[in-house]
């Protein structure tokens, strides 16, 4: 039976059920209309599926790899290497019996202190949306379903469930969903997640305006939408807005309410009859696409190979002073290993994506086996898990390192800081780690520190004592094994920020408003986030976006474009030569950036636009190629609600990172999509004379205004003619209009119509 026939056999009654879930984890079956359940699960970095149906005890789930979190994987700039590792989980997703992976996680990181941004990929919506997609592709090429979440704007954990994310369209669009809409129409994921916050007032799992006029409508979205576990406040009102699946179930108070309201006439059936026939596909594509099982054996064994293929591309080497990394093999040598996260890491969140490991490879073994017999290696666990001082540990550790070559500090944030649930209240490290490293740094300069955390920290109070740092984020269980072959050389470091680590957290754009009050939080920072931020105010931070250190130097030699004229729709196509002139062999990461040199609305100084990763041994050159379309230029024009490719010259930037731009050529985009005219009477002189439109007509039309103000572009001009400058064109319009016969109101629609 087809989809209509089916649910016209249905009751009012089963229509509902079908609307919310059986359990914690499926969805309802009907039996005697062939309808099955879908199982689902979480997996932001790996299969979590509870051995308890219906259970939400997160720590009783069957055992599966773990992969890096989003915010290691996003540092990969590595979306082949993504991709692979979405197949993996789906893989094993198959062989739990999960149809649909509750992944990936594409927020914005607004702040550093959202405790929930190592499930999140990046500060940059293009990157996010380069690493989604290919995450998406991985999962639902093996036919499991993926869910793209939280939709929208859940930046925060405070008062996720109640919080209103106030702001305005531009900053909706261009900053918040935008990413969400690239992955959704280059990936297509099966289900969309509605996050548990407001929207400018109305909660996303009832936002119409969210769900159906921009999701669907605009979007041309044809999947499911499905509540965060929890997320539903008034659920006749979702139905309506586009909400389909009500999680976790049962709730079958709700399912009377929606039953209540179509027999009383309150609730169109056809809209809950939409919500079943997208449900239905659902089932449909879960049960009919094809998945290969393969032998669990052979799965967990080449998934733990990837997971540390994947934690070696995510760590980002920060800081390298004098060639202290890597170390030589073999070599006598004392090495001094201290923090408990060497002994026990951390490796993965806290909260719903935690897993249950296949295996755990330990940071202090491994470096045992990779260092060689002629090694010394003491290890002291220095701190407690827990902001406690304990004299004892730190005095073993300073003997320790006082007597050592070198140090190799284990530090980070523990999971009671950084977690589900709760926000960072600052981006230090804990105080007794703090105060550890500099006592270990008075007794041995040849520290190297390893980082582990799920976000941004602040480095101010420890890092110019410490010549190394490495940043290995949450990399999964093959953490171990992938730091040491780092620290030793094994592999070259090859990752870079997906995030910008400040110098100070109020130097962040959200901070006088994070995480709000009175269950509002006001995005007054606009579409500036993250890097396009500190670029335009100037402020300079201690890692920028995009920033990493190699054991080996590339050069970037030529960039090159087929002309200097498009037109808007057309494809743009970019070479860039680049050599390894270093000893090493490793991986480069090519980085492009738009900057418009000409604009109607303030738009950033330069955004990521595309990224290539390669593999380079040394004299090798190779040439990578980028190809921009027209949603590389475009920016979201709020007085026209639509997004539009402005006419003019674009800065094609290649650089190292968003603050290291090697190469740039400039190309000319013609486009009738230009911002159409924002002028009236009472815009000033000044935004007449700096539109590009408007300066040529009043050129034109009043030469004589013209050139008087023309001297104030050129060297400022009298005070007069400057103060005039800046009131209203209607002003000089009045004494204009004393000469001739027409009224100062005339005279502006005069040049208005021009304008047109």
């Amino acid at each position: 039976m087809n989809n209509k026939d089916i649910i016209s056999k249905m009751t009012i009654e089963e229509k509902a059920s079908l609307c919310s879930g059986k359990d914690a984890w499926n969805t309802n079956n009907i039996d005697r209309l062939g309808i099955e359940a879908v199982t689902v699960a979480d997996g932001p970095h790996g299969v979590r599926k509870v051995k308890v149906s219906g259970d939400l005890d997160t720590q009783n789930s069957f055992s599966s790899t773990c992969f890096p979190t989003a915010s290691a994987l996003s540092s990969t700039w590595n979306y082949e290497l993504v991709e692979k590792v979405g197949a993996a989980i789906a893989e094993e997703a198959i062989n739990l019996d999960i149809d649909i992976l509750l992944a990936p996680g594409v927020n914005m990181k607004r702040s550093p202190l959202c405790g929930r941004n190592f499930e999140y990929f990046s500060e940059s919506i293009w990157l996010t949306s380069i690493i989604g997609s290919a995450f998406v592709k991985g999962v639902q090429r093996k036919g499991v379903g993926t869910s793209l979440k939280h939709f929208a704007c859940n930046n925060q954990e405070h008062h996720r469930m109640s919080l209103s994310a106030e702001m305005d369209e531009r900053t909706l669009r261009e900053t918040y969903l935008r990413a969400f809409e690239l992955i959704i129409k280059n990936a297509k994921p099966w289900t969309v997640m509605s996050s548990y916050n407001k929207i400018n007032g109305e909660y996303s799992s009832e936002n119409e305006y969210l769900l159906n006029d921009i999701l669907r409508e605009e979007w041309g979205y044809k999947g499911v939408v499905v509540s965060d576990w929890g997320a539903v406040n008034d659920r006749v009102k979702g139905l309506e807005a586009g909400l389909d699946l009500q999680m976790p179930g049962p709730a079958d108070w709700d399912d009377k309410k929606i039953i209540e309201s179509v027999i009383g006439g309150k609730l169109d059936e056809e809209k809950l009859d939409k919500a079943v026939g997208n449900i239905l596909n659902l089932v449909h594509k879960c049960k009919k696409t094809e998945k290969i099982k393969i032998p669990e054996a052979e799965i967990i064994s080449e998934n733990k190979k990837l997971a540390v293929i994947a934690a070696r591309e995510s760590m980002v080497l920060l800081k390298n002073e004098g060639g202290i990394l890597p170390l030589n093999k073999n070599n006598e040598m004392k090495i001094a290993v201290i923090g408990r996260f060497a002994k026990y890491p951390r490796y993965q969140g806290k909260g719903s994506s935690q897993i249950n490991s296949t295996e755990e490879l330990i940071p202090l073994i491994e470096l045992k086996k990779i260092a060689g017999e002629m090694a010394e290696i003491t290890y002291s666990q220095g701190y407690e898990e827990k902001n406690i001082l304990n004299s004892e540990l730190e005095n073993n550790a300073v003997k320790d390192a006082g007597k050592a070559d070198i140090v190799l500090f284990f530090a980070g944030l523990p999971d009671w800081l950084e977690s589900e649930g709760y926000d960072r209240e600052n981006t230090d490290l804990p105080d007794n780690q703090i105060c550890l490293i500099k006592k270990v740094s008075e007794v041995n300069k040849n520290m190297v520190l390893i980082l582990n955390s799920g976000a941004a920290i602040t480095f101010d109070k420890w890092i110019d004592e410490i010549p190394a740092v490495l940043e290995v984020w949450l990399i999964g269980q093959g953490s171990g094994k992938a730091v040491s072959e780092i620290i030793f050389g094994e592999v070259n470091p090859s990752g870079r920020l997906s995030e910008t680590f400040p110098l100070k957290n109020s130097h962040n754009p959200s901070y006088l408003n994070f995480p709000g009050e009175m269950d509002k939080v006001f995005y007054n920072e606009g579409i500036y986030t993250g890097y396009k931020y500190y670029q335009k105010k100037e402020i300079p931070v201690r890692f920028p976006f995009g920033f990493g250190l190699s054991y080996t130097e590339f050069e970037y030699c030529v960039i090159d474009s087929d002309k200097y004229e498009y037109d808007k729709d057309e494809i743009i196509d970019i070479e860039v030569e680049i050599k390894n002139i270093g000893d090493y062999s490793g991986k480069e990461v090519i980085q492009l950036y738009i900057h418009p040199k000409n604009y109607s609305i303030d738009r950033p100084i330069r955004e990521l636009r595309g990224v290539k990763k390669i593999y380079l041994i040394p004299g090798e050159k190779k040439t990578v190629k980028f190809s921009l379309n027209r949603e590389a230029f475009e920016y979201f024009n709020p007085y026209e609600d639509k997004w539009i490719v402005e006419d003019g010259e674009y800065e094609i930037q290649i650089g190292s990172s968003c603050e290291d731009i090697k190469l740039s050529k400039t190309v000319k985009i013609n486009s009738d999509e230009s911002m159409k005219n924002i002028l009236n009477g009472f815009s000033t002189v000044r935004e007449w004379f700096e539109n590009e439109k408007g300066r040529e007509v009043v050129k034109n039309t009043l030469p004589d205004m013209y050139r008087i103000f023309e001297d104030v572009q050129d060297d400022g001009g009298d005070d007069f003619i400057r103060m005039i400058y800046g009131a209203s064109m209607i002003n000089p319009a009045e004494i204009i209009c004393r000469h001739i016969n027409k009224s100062p109101e005339d005279l502006i629609e005069d040049l208005l119509r021009e304008i047109e």
